[in-house]
């Protein structure tokens, strides 16, 4: 019996089950074609698969008798907490800034939690997958067969891809408001064309979407471009997804679908 698994990229084990595009020039690892409108590319590169290094160490500054003192704020009779020279926490004010990491705790705010993070030398196409994770979620899927990653699907919020944006600006009469969230790539490898699984995971895509309280979702497909050139495959594809031809351009079409 098949062993269907679909599991979101939040960290560096979902990364590493991304499955190889179908043409070896590309990777979706190391892709960031909807991420940087003006720069991005599809291609493979070793170099985005290495760990971000450390930043190196500010070199030594000669002495300053004119700059701010580095050992710490200079003393402000007005501070309550340097004022008693006990280093205790200062008492509570309702109008300080709470964006302050010396303000005081407040009692009555609600408490704080950190969200879900990949560590910041974490491969840089991960680090782009994960911007949302706090807030929006996952930014991507891996469809598994009996263990074998099989297919992969990029989506999101509308914002977090500037090359989108700039194909919907070619078309005024899409609806603006509200956005649709998009799903930028959807591809399987070659070994695994023509057994349903890019509409599987499409499908689970478009649900999770509506879960997350989007109305609509579109996608930009290539009419013209080889199938192991593309991961936004063509209308035909999209159509039996339950999209619609939103627009109908020989170069830049758009497809929607309403959730």
């Amino acid at each position: 019996m098949t062993a269907a698994r679909i599991l979101d990229v939040t960290d560096e084990a979902g990364f590493g089950r991304i499955p190889p595009c179908a043409d070896p020039g590309f990777d979706h690892r190391t892709c960031d074609f909807w991420e940087d409108e003006k720069r991005g590319s599809k291609a493979a590169r070793l170099s985005w698969l290495e760990r971000a290094p450390a930043p190196a160490p500010e070199p030594a500054r000669p002495f300053n008798p004119f700059a701010a003192s580095e050992k710490g704020p200079a003393f402000n009779p007005f501070d309550p907490t340097a004022a008693s020279g006990t280093g205790g926490a200062s008492l509570f004010d309702a109008f300080a800034d709470t964006g302050s990491a010396a303000a005081a705790e407040n009692p009555f705010a609600p408490r704080r939690t950190a969200g879900p993070a990949v560590a910041p030398d974490a491969p840089r196409k991960l680090q782009l997958l994960a911007r949302g994770l706090a807030i929006f979620g996952s930014y991507a899927k891996v469809l598994e067969i009996d263990g074998d990653a099989v297919a992969y699907c990029q989506f999101g919020p509308l914002s977090a891809y500037p090359r989108a944006q700039r194909v919907r600006e070619l078309y005024p009469r899409l609806p603006s408001a509200p956005l649709p969230a998009v799903i930028t790539c959807i591809a399987t490898t070659a070994a695994a064309r023509g057994q349903g699984h890019a509409k599987k995971l499409v499908l689970a895509v478009v649900d999770d979407l509506a879960a997350r309280g989007f109305s609509a979702v579109e996608a930009y497909p290539e009419p013209e471009a080889r199938p192991d050139a593309t991961s936004a495959a063509n209308p035909a594809f999209w159509t039996t997804c339950g999209f619609g031809l939103a627009i109908d351009d020989p170069r830049f079409p758009v497809v929607r679908r309403e959730l």
